[in-house]
Formats: structure tokens, C-alpha cells, sequence
């Protein structure tokens, strides 16, 4: 009798063994360009859905090539989740004409993606990551600037730095000279690593940029608005699988909860936190989704 009841618990024990190995392991992968902000992007995700759900994330970060690399990983399956831009979407990726409302282009590109790639964009985090205009905070105090049509007018007196091939693009200098009418006093070409220093020193009153780079809380700058946008928008959203998503719906509601949470100010100093301050982006991220109340 004994022995028949040892001989029951091995064999229940090795059913539970096995059917343990055999229970798929719910799993997702989170991948990010090199670039600091998506770095830290994929943090809070990687926080929100392991918190929040019993899927594990895999990731893989700063793949180089960026998006010409992610985008064919997320259509053969190898890769499930990254941040991506509308900008890129549309021009990179779809390669379609410029849309130069922002929420349009936005509707647009989540259309296309679902239709012909089987992804899913959620809505928007709420920062752009758009090309721009920068001068120093003081300047907007000076000058009462807010937008790029208020640098038009005293744009003759000022001087603006940027690299050699900002000026020769349409989609540059000479396109924003035609639709705003800049008349800079002084034109100065500098390296892309030498602009923040110039516009430091007052060498240079204005410079192009990225607009959340964590540079720009460095130096006190303040990026203006381009109130008749001329520049794409680059506007920021979780992409996502259409399997995955269909495979472990509790995500939609988990990645839901990055919707409109970050804003242009909140990303640049995040930014700065990383590259600046040489946090780690693990760390930012989750004081950031504390600070919200999402974590």
C-alpha cells in the first residue's frame, strides 16, 4: 500500500513537471532605435506591462539602422513592440507625400499600418520630436518670442547657426525662408557638434534642432513654435503586432496608459537626465511613471 502511494506522488509529480515545461511562456519583445528617449520609452513600457500584466518583455535595444532594421523585424515576427514617429512612418516606411497637419498625418499613417502591415499604432504619448528653431530663454524674454512668425520680424538682427547642408535643403533654410520670409542678419555654418556651444557663448542668437534633445535643458533654450508647420511632425506611439495584440489582449489597455502622458518639456528632460546627468534610463523611467501615478 505504501509503496503504491509513493509510486502515485512520483507520478503525479512528474505530470506537474511536465506539464509546467509544456505551458507556453507569455513573452513579448521591446525593441528601440539608438537614440536616448526611446531608450527610455522602452523602459516604461517594459515597467508598465510587467507591473501590470503576467507577460515577461525581452529587450532589444539601439538596433542599429533604426527603423530600416525594426520595421522588417515587427513583420516577420521577431520583433513585437517598439516606439516609433509619424514622420517616419509616413515618409520613411509608407514613403507617401508629406501631410503637414499633425493629427491628420497621424490618422493617416495608423490606417496604412494596419491595412498593409498588420500593426497597430496606439494613440499618441504626446510629444513631438520634430526638426526646429532654438534660442535661449532670455532672447524670448527680450523679444517676446513665442512663434516662428514673431522671430521673422526680428530675425535681420540675429544670427543663425546651423550645419552646411540645413542650408542647401529645400526642406531646410531655403524652405523656410519662402514660407515665413527669414531675413537673418547673419547666416553661420557650424559643425552639428559645435552648435549648442555656439548659441552658448552668444556666438550664434538661433539654432536648428531636434526638439526634445536633452541638450536644449542643458543650455536653456527654448524651441519656437512653427505655427504654419513647415517641418513634418514626428509624433511619438507604441507600435504593436496585430497577432501580439490579438494573442495577449490585456496589453491594449496597458499600453493605453502612455496615451497623452509626455509632453515636449517632459521628454527633453528626461533626455537630459540620461545623457547629461548620466542616469540610468531604467531609473528615469520608472520615476517618471511614479511621478504621473502610473507605477
Amino acid at each position: 500500500m505504501k509503496k503504491t502511494v509513493v509510486s502515485l506522488l512520483i507520478v503525479s509529480f512528474i505530470l506537474a513537471i511536465l506539464v509546467g515545461c509544456t505551458k507556453e511562456e507569455k513573452k513579448v519583445v521591446i525593441a528601440s532605435k539608438p537614440m536616448t528617449e526611446q531608450y527610455i520609452i522602452v523602459e516604461m513600457l517594459t515597467h508598465l506591462i510587467e507591473k501590470n500584466t503576467d507577460i515577461s518583455v525581452e529587450q532589444k535595444m539601439g538596433i542599429g539602422g533604426g527603423t530600416a532594421n525594426i520595421h522588417p523585424g515587427m513583420l516577420n515576427g521577431e520583433i513585437d513592440i517598439y516606439p516609433e514617429y509619424t514622420g517616419t512612418g509616413w515618409l520613411f516606411v509608407l514613403k507617401e507625400d508629406l501631410i503637414n497637419d499633425p493629427m491628420t498625418l497621424y490618422e493617416e499613417v495608423q490606417k496604412l499600418y494596419e491595412t498593409e502591415y498588420d500593426i497597430i499604432w496606439s494613440n499618441l504619448y504626446g510629444f513631438n520630436n520634430t526638426y526646429g528653431i532654438a534660442v535661449k530663454e532670455k532672447l524670448v524674454s527680450e523679444l517676446n518670442l513665442s512663434t516662428y512668425s514673431d522671430l521673422v520680424d526680428v530675425s535681420s538682427e540675429l544670427n543663425l547657426g546651423a550645419e552646411y547642408d540645413f542650408y542647401e535643403r529645400e526642406d531646410g533654410y531655403p524652405g523656410l525662408e519662402s514660407t515665413y520670409g527669414f531675413t537673418f542678419g547673419e547666416q553661420t555654418e557650424l559643425d552639428i557638434g559645435l552648435k549648442y556651444e555656439a548659441i552658448g557663448s552668444d556666438k550664434v542668437d538661433a539654432i536648428n534642432v531636434f526638439s526634445t534633445d536633452g541638450r536644449l535643458e542643458e543650455y536653456n533654450l527654448v524651441v519656437l513654435e512653427d505655427d504654419k508647420d513647415f517641418f513634418p511632425s514626428y509624433y511619438a506611439a507604441t507600435l504593436i503586432r496585430k497577432e501580439t495584440i490579438n494573442k495577449y489582449p490585456e496589453l491594449e489597455d496597458v499600453l493605453a496608459m502612455l496615451d497623452d502622458q509626455i509632453n515636449d518639456e517632459e521628454m527633453t528632460k528626461m533626455n537630459y537626465l540620461v545623457e547629461i546627468e548620466k542616469q540610468d534610463p531604467k531609473v528615469v523611467a520608472k520615476e517618471f511613471l511614479e511621478l504621473k501615478g502610473l507605477y
